[in-house]
């Protein structure tokens, strides 16, 4: 059974290049110009994923985005956000509703392709989500088990080495949302509050003692470029 994808964009030379380049690679294509199109499309026959430029006539497709994860039936589909440079604002709200990747333009077919081709693999593998204890008190993950109580934290049942109060509060604000990207800001403001003083570009030092004291389940922190980090195994 091929894969489908729907490219929802309103220039028609993008459109064609991208669906020309995704039937080439054996994708099954759905085109749409707008977002009224996109949302009829998507719930009248779901498809595998969804390249959703976020500039578009009407409904644009931060709404669409918003709609297709609001509704039972189509809120598992992957979205790739197509965004334009400078709107980092929007490929940051666009995470917050779900989207799972943005591309930027000009972006070269095969890249695009890649990094389709790496969203479905990641829809594709079964996850355990997070859980806690009766107590509230463990948050695991696929390879972490995270004892709040003790303030430990194990990867595949080994105690990693002592994480600070900080590099502590960071993981688990990460990995209570597998998948949600965070920014800075907002890593800050679960961490330490709305109005502490200090710079964000300090989270990223907490990320990298983080990462290297979780060894190899470090990649699970993974940084999303202009945006901020996301916690995915």
């Amino acid at each position: 059974m091929s894969l489908s994808v729907l490219v929802v964009e309103d220039e028609n030379d993008i459109r064609e290049l991208i669906s020309y380049n995704l039937l080439k690679e054996g994708f099954e294509v759905v085109g749409a110009s707008t977002g009224e199109e996109a949302l009829k499309a998507a719930r009248r026959e779901p498809p595998s994923l969804v390249l959703l430029d976020l500039m578009l006539p009407g409904v644009d497709g931060l709404h669409v985005c918003k709609t297709l994860k609001s509704e039972p039936p189509t809120q598992s589909i992957p979205i790739i956000m197509l965004t334009a440079k400078g709107e980092e604002a929007d490929i940051v709200r666009g995470l917050n509703l779900g989207a799972d990747d943005y591309v930027t333009k000009p972006f070269s077919p095969r890249v695009l392709i890649a990094r389709v081709r790496a969203v479905l693999r990641r829809a594709e593998t079964p996850r355990e989500p997070p859980a806690t204890d009766e107590t509230g008190d463990v948050l695991w993950t696929r390879r972490l088990v995270i004892h709040m109580g003790r303030h430990e934290v194990s990867v595949d049942g080994e105690l990693t080495e002592e994480l600070t109060s900080t590099e502590f509060r960071v993981l688990v604000c990460l990995a209570r949302k597998p998948g949600w990207v965070f920014t800075r800001q907002q890593i800050l403001d679960a961490v330490h509050g709305d109005n502490y003083a200090i710079t964000d570009r300090a989270v990223d030092v907490q990320i990298v003692g983080l990462r290297r004291k979780l060894g190899s389940a470090g990649e699970s922190i993974q940084t999303v470029r202009g945006v901020g980090y996301r916690f995915r195994e």
